[in-house]
């Protein structure tokens, strides 16, 4: 049951979501290529402050992607109740 499953956490959209566009895993592998050539070029702390610096890009696309989804949410509800309590007169 999808109220259970959200109410004992079991409920993750994010984890169900599998990219399977050409383009993203393109783009993956240009960012690990891209990085590779960086640990390579760069000191152990110069490569440390990269992979911070992904990890802040990381979390913030995190929140972005909640916020996003939560504001897709909300708009699917409220298109819900406009349906639901619509006029039924100005459907014909």
């Amino acid at each position: 049951m999808i109220l259970e499953d959200l109410y004992y956490g079991r409920l993750s959209p994010n984890e169900l979501v599998k990219p399977s566009n050409p383009e993203f895993q393109k783009i993956n592998q240009k960012i690990t290529e891209s990085l590779q050539r960086l640990k390579e070029h760069f000191s152990e702390e110069e490569f440390e402050q990269v992979e911070k610096l992904f990890d802040l890009q990381s979390d913030s696309n995190s929140l972005q992607s909640t916020l996003s989804f939560i504001h897709g949410y909300r708009m699917g509800a409220l298109m819900m109740i406009e349906v639901f309590s619509g006029d039924s007169e100005s459907v014909k």
